[in-house]
């Protein structure tokens, strides 16, 4: 199975202890985030990486090749010229989402233990070109979707803004995205722009012909590790549990 792991961000909001290295090497329980979502998804089965740098992109390299890329295969998406954001970022990769196989995209910065080999059967028996994964959790951005989970739009509390699919329809259901989607071989292609862009727009876009669908995931632990206080938050819940 493959993954590819949004690892480019430059972790403003962990400001200072982003000051001198990327968030994906800042530390949760005395381990880099991003050496606990290798280790997390090599235990599900995973054999097959793509990791996007740009912020002290070299230190990420460093830290792969000093532990022989944790055995397994790695390769690197390389945006120390540009950052691409979370569509632009998939676009540049799409190499890695060439063949027949499905690709876990997961952020650097979330904790879960869910069971993505389970998740990725499920996804290849739906027939959907994007799974999100989504949670009913307080956000201040939430996905819409209809009574089938269909993405059908997207809402900001804050601002009051809508996006929809297509004109302004009822929706049944607003969730959370959980930052880890699957998308099958081929998404790239689909979305079908260059440069650096957010990935929701293109969501929105794709499914007025594509199934886009949301997996909604309460059961496991998951966590947002992109502030000081919610790494501080997770590790005392991770300890706890014993993951």
């Amino acid at each position: 199975m493959k993954a590819f792991i949004l690892a480019a961000g430059k972790g403003t909001r962990l400001a200072p202890l982003t000051g001198n290295k990327p968030k994906a090497l800042v530390e949760v329980n005395g381990k880099p985030m991003l050496q606990g979502v290798i280790e997390r998804l090599k235990d599900r089965g995973f054999t097959e990486f793509m990791i996007n740098i740009h912020h002290f992109g070299q230190q990420i390299t460093d830290f792969l090749k000093a532990n022989n890329n944790f055995n397994v295969d790695i390769k690197i998406s390389d945006e120390r010229d540009l950052l691409l954001d979370t569509g632009g970022a998939v676009v540049k990769a799409a190499r890695f989402f060439k063949g027949s196989q499905p690709v876990l995209v997961h952020n650097a910065d979330i904790y879960s233990n869910a069971d993505f080999a389970k998740l990725m059967d499920n996804h290849k028996k739906s027939g959907a070109l994007v799974s999100l994964l989504v949670r009913n959790r307080n956000s201040t951005r939430k996905l819409l979707f209809n009574n089938r989970m269909a993405l059908t739009g997207w809402k900001n509390l804050k601002t009051g803004e809508y996006k929809w699919v297509g004109d302004k329809t009822p929706y049944y259901t607003e969730r959370a995205f959980s930052g880890i989607y699957i998308a099958s071989a081929g998404y790239p292609e689909k979305i079908g722009l260059q440069g650096s862009f957010p990935v929701v727009p293109q969501w929105l876009k794709l499914a007025r012909t594509e199934p886009v669908v949301g997996v909604e995931n309460n059961n496991d632990l998951w966590f947002d590790l992109g502030t000081i206080e919610k790494i501080k938050e997770a590790e005392l819940s991770i300890q706890s549990h014993g993951q």
